[in-house]
Protein backbone atom coordinates (compact mmCIF):
# COMPACT_ATOMS: atom_id res chain seq x y z
CA UNK A 1 0.00 0.00 0.00
CA UNK A 2 1.51 3.46 -1.08
CA UNK A 3 1.25 6.87 0.81
CA UNK A 4 -1.58 7.61 -1.15
CA UNK A 5 -3.25 5.68 1.09
CA UNK A 6 -4.36 5.96 4.84
CA UNK A 7 -6.11 3.58 7.40
CA UNK A 8 -9.29 4.70 8.53
CA UNK A 9 -10.36 0.83 10.52
CA UNK A 10 -9.02 -1.76 12.09
CA UNK A 11 -10.81 -4.75 13.89
CA UNK A 12 -10.08 -8.27 14.84
CA UNK A 13 -13.40 -9.23 13.15
CA UNK A 14 -13.19 -9.75 9.14
CA UNK A 15 -16.78 -9.22 8.80
CA UNK A 16 -17.27 -5.61 10.57
CA UNK A 17 -13.91 -4.79 8.14
CA UNK A 18 -16.35 -6.00 5.50
CA UNK A 19 -19.47 -3.70 6.63
CA UNK A 20 -16.70 -0.90 7.32
CA UNK A 21 -15.55 -1.64 3.23
CA UNK A 22 -19.46 -1.68 2.09
CA UNK A 23 -20.05 1.79 3.91
CA UNK A 24 -17.51 3.62 2.11
CA UNK A 25 -18.57 2.56 -1.02
CA UNK A 26 -21.79 3.28 -0.48
CA UNK A 27 -20.80 6.84 0.04
CA UNK A 28 -18.46 6.15 -3.06
CA UNK A 29 -15.06 6.15 -1.53
CA UNK A 30 -13.12 3.23 -2.84
CA UNK A 31 -11.85 1.11 0.30
CA UNK A 32 -9.79 -1.75 0.67
CA UNK A 33 -9.01 -4.67 3.17
CA UNK A 34 -5.63 -5.44 4.36
CA UNK A 35 -5.12 -9.09 6.18
CA UNK A 36 -2.72 -8.43 9.50
CA UNK A 37 -3.44 -10.97 11.15
CA UNK A 38 -0.94 -13.78 11.84
CA UNK A 39 -1.08 -16.88 9.84
CA UNK A 40 -0.05 -19.20 12.18
CA UNK A 41 -1.59 -17.37 15.15
CA UNK A 42 -4.32 -15.94 13.97
CA UNK A 43 -5.47 -13.87 17.64
CA UNK A 44 -2.78 -11.49 16.90
CA UNK A 45 -3.43 -9.38 14.21
CA UNK A 46 -6.02 -6.75 12.73
CA UNK A 47 -7.81 -6.59 9.72
CA UNK A 48 -7.41 -2.77 8.23
CA UNK A 49 -9.34 -0.88 5.93
CA UNK A 50 -7.72 1.85 4.00
CA UNK A 51 -8.70 4.33 1.54
CA UNK A 52 -7.20 6.91 -0.54
CA UNK A 53 -5.84 9.80 1.44
CA UNK A 54 -8.22 12.56 -0.65
CA UNK A 55 -11.24 10.93 1.09
CA UNK A 56 -9.70 10.08 4.46
CA UNK A 57 -11.31 12.26 6.56
CA UNK A 58 -14.76 11.93 4.99
CA UNK A 59 -14.14 8.63 5.27
CA UNK A 60 -13.66 8.74 9.14
CA UNK A 61 -16.39 11.33 9.80
CA UNK A 62 -18.57 8.28 7.52
CA UNK A 63 -17.20 5.80 9.71
CA UNK A 64 -17.79 6.93 13.06
CA UNK A 65 -20.96 8.18 12.76
CA UNK A 66 -21.82 4.29 12.50
CA UNK A 67 -23.12 2.63 15.50
CA UNK A 68 -22.95 -0.87 13.60
CA UNK A 69 -19.21 -0.75 13.66
CA UNK A 70 -19.06 -0.02 17.30
CA UNK A 71 -16.68 -3.07 18.50
CA UNK A 72 -17.12 -5.06 21.75
CA UNK A 73 -14.00 -6.91 22.15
Amino acid sequence: MDDNWGKVYNTKQMIRAEIAREILEQNEIAAVILNKQDSVYPILGQFEVHVPMTEFVRAQTILSNEDSLTESE
